[in-house]
Parts: C-alpha cells; sequence; structure tokens
C-alpha cells in the first residue's frame, strides 16, 4: 500500500484548478478551443474555483502531480477532454493515473511519458478505466511487458502505441492480440534479436507503420515465408542506426507484402557508400518503396538506381553477384560502365606562339585576362604590349585568326584548347 492521498506530491485537481482558473487562463481562444465549466455540487472546502476555463486539451507536464485528488471533480471539470499530456509528472500508482482516466470519459489521447511506473503493477479493475483511449504514450517510463500486455486487452480500441526509452530488451508474448494497433514507436531500446522482433507481428497483426530506429538489430533472419505472415499489413518500418550489415536483410525487407516506405540511415552496411550510391543500391533492392528516407521514389530515379546497381556490380566475381543484379541484367543487359568526364573548367592550355618566324609553345593561364597575356608573351617576343597585336587561331576551325582587342576580356571566352595558336603581330606606325 503506498502513502495515503493527500500525504505528499501534487494533485491533478490542484494543478487542474491552479493553471485554468479565471486569474491564469482568462481568456478562450476562438470556437471550440476551450469551455467554461460551472460545477453543480462540490465538496466542502473544495480547491476549484466557481469557474474554469477548460480546454480540451489538457497540456500538465512537468507539474509535480503525483496522485488524482476529488474524483467528483475530474467527472465534472474534464467531461468534455480529449487529450491529457501528464509527461514528467511523479506519477507512480497506477490506481492514482486510473482515477484520473476513468473520470474522463471522451479521452482518446493520453501521454505518461517520464513517470516512474518502473516495476509498478497494474491491477485488472484498474486497467479497464483506459479502455477508451487511441493513443497511449509510455516513453521513457520503463514500464513492464506484463503492464503494456493489459493494457493492450483493455483497450479495445487503441490505435498508436509509443514505448521508446524503456531499455526493453525483449518482447513478451501474449495469447491475445492487439488487432487494431497501427503504429508502435519502439525506438531508442536494446532489441538486437530478430526473435524478440518476430514477436511484435503476432501481437500486432494490423500493423501500418513500425517504428524502431536506435535498435542495434544486427539481422533478419527469417525466410519469405515466415516475414510474410508475420507482418502482413506493413506499409512503412524505420530501422534508422540499427546493426544491419548484409544486403541479404535489406533484401528481405521485400517480403513485406505491403511495405511502401522504408527509412534506413546510420548502418554499418552503407558506411562505405557516398549519400548517391546508398540510395541508389537502396532503390534498386527495394523495388516496390515508394518512399526512401522521407523522400519519393520516382519512375526515373529507380530506372536510374537500377542501372547504376548494374555497373555497380559489373566487374565482381559470379559468386560474389547479388540475384537482384542478374533480373535487372534480364531487364537492362549488361552495361558498361559510364565514361568518366571531367566536367570541370579547364586551367591552362598549351599553345604555339608564332611571331615573324619564331614559333615557341606556351602553358598559358586561361582564367587572366588579355592584358595579362600580352604581358606574359613579352617573356617570347621581344616587344612590349602596347606594340603588338595578337590574334588567336583555332586549328580546328575553318574561320581565319580572331583578334583579341579587349584588354579586359577573360582568355577562356576564346575557348582556347592545347594545341591552338596564338598569333603576335607588331603595331605599324
Amino acid at each position: 500500500m503506498g502513502p495515503p492521498e493527500g500525504s505528499y506530491g501534487r494533485s491533478f485537481v490542484e494543478v487542474l484548478s491552479e493553471k485554468y482558473s479565471p486569474e491564469n487562463f482568462p481568456l478562450r481562444r476562438g470556437p471550440g478551443m476551450g469551455v467554461v465549466v460551472v460545477p453543480t455540487v462540490g465538496p466542502q472546502g473544495s480547491p476549484m474555483k466557481d469557474r474554469l476555463n477548460m480546454p480540451t486539451i489538457l497540456v500538465l507536464n512537468s507539474c509535480g502531480i503525483s496522485r488524482a485528488g476529488d474524483q467528483p471533480e475530474i467527472a465534472a471539470f474534464c467531461a468534455h477532454v480529449i487529450e491529457l499530456d501528464l509527461s514528467h509528472n511523479q506519477l507512480q500508482d497506477w490506481r492514482e493515473i486510473s482515477k484520473i482516466v476513468s473520470n474522463i470519459p471522451n479521452l482518446e489521447f493520453l501521454n505518461l511519458s517520464s513517470n516512474p511506473l518502473g516495476g509498478r503493477s497494474l491491477e485488472p479493475r484498474c486497467a479497464g478505466g483506459f479502455s477508451r483511449v487511441r493513443r497511449l504514450v509510455l516513453n521513457n517510463t520503463q514500464v513492464s511487458w506484463d503492464t503494456v500486455l493489459l493494457l493492450t486487452r483493455e483497450i479495445t480500441e487503441l490505435e498508436e502505441l509509443f514505448l521508446c526509452l524503456n531499455e526493453y530488451s525483449s518482447v513478451n508474448v501474449s495469447s491475445v492480440a492487439c488487432p487494431t494497433v497501427r503504429l508502435l514507436h519502439i525506438t531508442d531500446n536494446s532489441l538486437q534479436d530478430w526473435a524478440e522482433v518476430r514477436k511484435i507481428g503476432p501481437l500486432f497483426p494490423g500493423l501500418h507503420t513500425l517504428v524502431m530506429a536506435n535498435n542495434n538489430l544486427s539481422s533478419i533472419q527469417d525466410n519469405k515465408d515466415i516475414l510474410h505472415r508475420l507482418f502482413p499489413n506493413l506499409r512503412s518500418i524505420n530501422l534508422h542506426n540499427s546493426g544491419l550489415n548484409r544486403w541479404e536483410d535489406i533484401e528481405k525487407l521485400n517480403f513485406f507484402p505491403k511495405l511502401e516506405e522504408v527509412r534506413l540511415q546510420g548502418i554499418p552496411l552503407l558506411q562505405t557508400y557516398t549519400n548517391a550510391e546508398r540510395r541508389s543500391l537502396m532503390i534498386a533492392q527495394l523495388p516496390a518503396i515508394s518512399m526512401l528516407n522521407g523522400s519519393v521514389v520516382t519512375d526515373c530515379e529507380r530506372e536510374d538506381a537500377e542501372r547504376f546497381f548494374i555497373r555497380h556490380y559489373v566487374d565482381y566475381p559470379e559468386e560474389e553477384l547479388p540475384y537482384k543484379y542478374h533480373s535487372l541484367v534480364t531487364k537492362y543487359g549488361k552495361l558498361e560502365p559510364l565514361a568518366e568526364i571531367d566536367l570541370r573548367p579547364r586551367y591552362r592550355a598549351l599553345v604555339e606562339v608564332h611571331c615573324e618566324d619564331k614559333v615557341e609553345q606556351l602553358s598559358i593561364r586561361l582564367d587572366q585576362t588579355v592584358a595579362e597575356l600580352k604581358k606574359q608573351l613579352t617573356t617570347v617576343v621581344q616587344l612590349s604590349t602596347n606594340s603588338m597585336r595578337i590574334y588567336y587561331i583555332d586549328k580546328c576551325s575553318a574561320f581565319g585568326p580572331e583578334e583579341m582587342k579587349y584588354n579586359t576580356r577573360a582568355v577562356h571566352s576564346y575557348s582556347i584548347q592545347d594545341g591552338d595558336e596564338i598569333l603576335v603581330v607588331p603595331k605599324t606606325k
């Protein structure tokens, strides 16, 4: 038995009265955002004010709440509430939480994150008070799996369940499935063995989205038939920062029959590739997905990725080629590596300088101006910059010499290439 009510912490009712009293919450914020509730009956010495401005979404995080307080007052003031955030409080007795929740008949969202619930058992008779909740957040509570399974049995319309940061290294099995859950967040735990992840499938057969980032999952061990049955409705999976290090594990994601979206960054397998290579190789390996790491995969991108995949593996030994390589070669043929083209602007060119009977090769900078080129040419010909005229001769062009007469013009604008000629002619007086 815990301490008697009233002997420790702050109550839900006290915090509610304080935060939403007319003095602290004086104005309604538009239609539908809040209501004014006038209690008809209250116990002698009630901490409630005569009136409270109550919104439909209550945010009471970090308020030091450890107990419920007067239940009739909770029922009187919270009948219209649909969302309740009680995160970062001191709630550690499921009976007190049940007193709060069971008196809020329209509650759909409940956040109990970062309340010290580890090692605290939930009695079945108290669990019934949570039956109307659709979205339940139990992050960083260290709540036991037995309690989680009891809640999933009692909450018959539960749709979203958050179990992050609870230090889970295993998953408990249950003989009773929870078919209504569509979204499970179980990130930042210690799940490493696929045998534990395997238990999630039968427990939540209607699961659409599985977010298990920051678990050091080492591999996906089941075969196609098992994976097909394990997550029959899964459409999105997040495996960020897992320990996957084999392409075979990525290929196995294809065995989830309805998978459309994959989030998979920060895994050992992809560390040696560039960002562009990672994305292309992943897209080629996962032909059915339409979203990768939050970005849409277009038809054009998929074709480019599949062609890249063929070229990436073209020189690998036969025994090291993945199965996907052969299927893509059947589709596109065996593609040769793309020619490497250097698209960087050229910095220098080697030209022939002609002046009267003299011919000399000279390396010139293409980023300099015509005036600077003339200054360089004075080292080759015995003329000052003011007494020379220079012409550019493109050896591959049918046109004649082009005079370079604008001193401020950049030399590269003439498209000078190696082997072209610069003709220097003395100015006539």
